[in-house]
């Protein structure tokens, strides 16, 4: 073998080898986290309420994404076809994960016009219409932990995080790195806006479900450490489990 060709096997293995070394460098702290935090107790169940299915739908045991949809859902179309794309088809296969909507009881047939061109896309086993008198939606919606407001519909963009316990879920500090560094002053993140696909996306998605599903996990297996945790990725026989 020429130096020529050891130089250029040399370099390959560098090459090859620089990345790998790097990721494995990276792994401990990338997989570090806190438990998503509990903003909010003793949220408000939905039971003794009708569905568009007719089944009994509770938010207590099941891991929800909770929205309201006002008296004209359809206007929603745009926010509920992003939290279908980047939250119910990615978490759909996870065993007690449920998305419910709450709808003014006068607005089945438009309720029933939204799911049927959601559906165009994909089935929605795991998403209920949930239809209440408008004081149990407002009195279910002051339950919450937000700043934000029903408008003259009942509806919000928003949804919010409610785990098996009946505890609503989020970050108590949503500063980023650079916040924290300049001593911004600390908020909270306790709703999801469904009009902005990068907090869908990239945190409701990308991190606050997954760490809640791990957690879930966690606890069942008797792994849960609520003070330091070292999350897996979570993959297919993960979401059977939880």
């Amino acid at each position: 073998m020429d130096k020529k060709q050891v130089k250029r096997n040399v370099v390959l293995g560098v090459l090859f080898f620089l990345p790998v070394a790097f990721l494995l460098m990276l792994y401990p702290s990338t997989n570090n986290y806190n438990p998503l935090d509990v903003v909010k107790e003793n949220i408000l169940d939905v039971q003794n309420l009708t569905s568009n299915t007719n089944e009994t739908v509770l938010l207590k045991d099941h891991i929800t994404v909770l929205g309201f949809l006002g008296s004209n859902p359809e206007s929603k179309i745009t926010q509920a076809s992003n939290l279908k794309e980047l939250i119910y088809d990615k978490f759909k296969g996870f065993k007690k994960f449920q998305i419910v909507m709450l709808i003014p009881e006068q607005s089945k047939v438009e309720a029933a016009r939204l799911k049927l061109e959601l559906t165009k896309y994909g089935e929605l086993k795991y998403w209920h219409f949930v239809y209440a008198k408008e004081s149990d939606i407002n009195r279910l919606f002051k339950s919450l932990r937000t700043s934000l407001r029903l408008d003259g519909t009942y509806a919000t963009n928003s949804v919010y995080i409610i785990d098996k316990d009946l505890n609503q879920r989020g970050r108590l500090d949503d500063r980023s790195k650079k916040e924290v560094e300049k001593k911004d002053k600390v908020y909270p993140l306790t709703a999801y806006n469904c009009s902005e696909v990068a907090i869908l996306k990239n945190k409701m998605g990308a991190e606050d479900l997954r760490v809640l599903f791990t957690e879930y996990r966690q606890k069942r297996k008797g792994d849960f450490d609520s003070t330091s945790r070292r999350a897996n990725d979570l993959n297919p026989k993960d979401a059977e489990e939880n």
